[in-house]
């Protein structure tokens, strides 16, 4: 079955670029290696594909850097692959841009579920786009949609792809409380059993950017034993 997608597949082990490159390939993708930072960058940048999967642990250049300067450059999704099950490598993925992670070994079923439900959401495109003058203001937050851009008291805040639509959806339905798993399919594109600390994480770090008192959040708010909600 060919998808017409193509996936950049960035990991310095060759055993494992093999698995992929296989798996990828039964699923009906075109698929790009590389072995190092440098070689992914330039890939990335020639290429243009529609989905990355990078490893952290890369010579030369790390897998950090590669996300934190794709980001800038394009909206591709990446997803990232850490060997480690210390949380600063996730929470630092997600924060510098990744839109989601998984942690070796991990199953191919689930990697090929998620890397399925990412391009899902990146092919979802709103039909007729907000006017480009069209803020939705909560107190002094101010959120642009088509713009992607958010202000707080006037000042723009630096957002993630991811946590500008966590908070463009909390947004949209404010008041309302959405749990982890929910959130996880409206924002992320995906309804899994798996880990939801995904979304646990973006929230820290959104309140993180928009809350004067991350720790006594006025906008953000945890409803215990459900999830979260953006209050006005």
């Amino acid at each position: 079955m060919a998808t017409g997608k193509t996936i950049l597949t960035v990991e310095d082990d060759e055993t494992l670029v093999d698995v992929l490159k296989y798996n990828f390939t039964r699923e009906g993708y075109q698929v790009v290696t590389a072995l190092d930072g440098t070689k992914a960058l330039e890939l990335a940048r020639r290429e243009r594909p529609d989905l990355i999967v990078l490893d952290i642990m890369l010579p030369g250049i790390d897998g950090f850097e590669v996300c934190r300067i794709l980001r800038r450059e394009m909206t591709v999704p990446i997803l990232m692959l850490t060997a480690k099950e210390e949380e600063i490598d996730k929470v630092v993925g997600l924060e510098i841009g990744a839109d989601d992670y998984i942690t070796k070994p991990f199953s191919m079923r689930e990697l090929l579920a998620r890397i399925r439900a990412m391009l899902r959401r990146a092919e979802m495109k709103e039909p007729a786009p907000a006017p480009a003058n069209e803020v939705m203001l909560i107190n002094d937050l101010a959120i642009n949609i088509a713009r992607r851009k958010v202000s707080l008291g006037g000042a723009i805040l630096n957002l993630t792809p991811k946590e500008f639509d966590l908070l463009a959806f909390l947004a949209k339905n404010k008041g309302i409380v959405f749990s982890r798993e929910q959130l996880l399919e409206k924002v992320w594109g995906y309804d899994y059993a798996g880990n939801t600390r995904t979304v646990d994480v973006h929230i820290r770090w959104l309140r993180e950017k928009i809350e004067a008192d991350p720790g006594k959040p006025r906008y953000l708010i945890t409803v215990r034993g459900i999830g979260y909600k953006l209050e006005e």
